[in-house]
């Protein structure tokens, strides 16, 4: 099982951390030693002062593919959920700067959380899903799929290409803007429409 990341997929994000406009999806990878376990806390790691939660559609894959052309990719996920993936902002900007890769700033242990699946039956339009999260019970975060620069079929397309999608795959699809800093004693918690899908404690 591996978690499967794309970055810069929201245009309002983009801009909030002055980034460029990606020509092709960014992808990068998380391990499965980043998922928070169920009704744990997220620790804030050490090496951090200034981790960032970016809440995310997820989309879990059911069957193997490779070359998935975009006409077919909505066959390999029948399942819909909402995670966090926690960002060591400072380390990843140090990285950035000397143009090294971003793992330690993104893959690190407890790094993701993943949150209840739905069945994607339940929606009427994929590709029009809000989302929300609440920090302490207060707004932070809402997007909707509709606003995603590469929509989930083609995402699926583009990263079929590089990597074979295995079933139990999870797909970070991206944050919208809002994206803060976690604090100890707070609660995040996450909502697919109006149904809370997580919430977890930062310690």
């Amino acid at each position: 099982m591996k978690i499967i990341c794309i970055g810069r997929n929201y245009a309002d994000h983009i801009k909030e951390l002055n980034n460029e406009k990606p020509s092709d999806p960014v992808i990068f990878l998380k391990p499965d030693t980043a998922i928070v376990l169920k009704n744990q806390p997220f620790f804030i790691p050490d090496f951090s002062n200034d981790v960032h939660h970016e809440v995310e559609i997820l989309v879990k894959i059911k069957k193997i593919g490779k070359h998935i052309n975009r006409k077919f990719a909505h066959k390999y996920y029948d399942e819909i959920g909402l995670g966090i993936d926690f960002t060591a902002r400072d380390l990843q900007q140090q990285l950035k700067e000397k143009g090294l890769p971003w793992e330690k700033a993104k893959a690190f242990d407890g790094s993701a959380v993943v949150g209840k699946f739905l069945p994607k039956t339940q929606f009427e339009n994929i590709d029009a899903i809000n989302f929300s999260l609440q920090k302490d019970g207060v707004l932070v975060q809402e997007g909707n799929t509709a606003l995603q620069l590469y929509k989930i079929d083609e995402i699926i397309e583009y990263i079929s290409k590089y990597f074979t999608l295995k079933i139990g795959d999870i797909i970070f699809t991206g944050t919208p803007s809002g994206v803060g800093r976690v604090s100890p004693n707070e609660t995040l918690t996450g909502y697919i429409e109006d149904k809370e899908v997580f919430s977890v404690k930062i310690k």
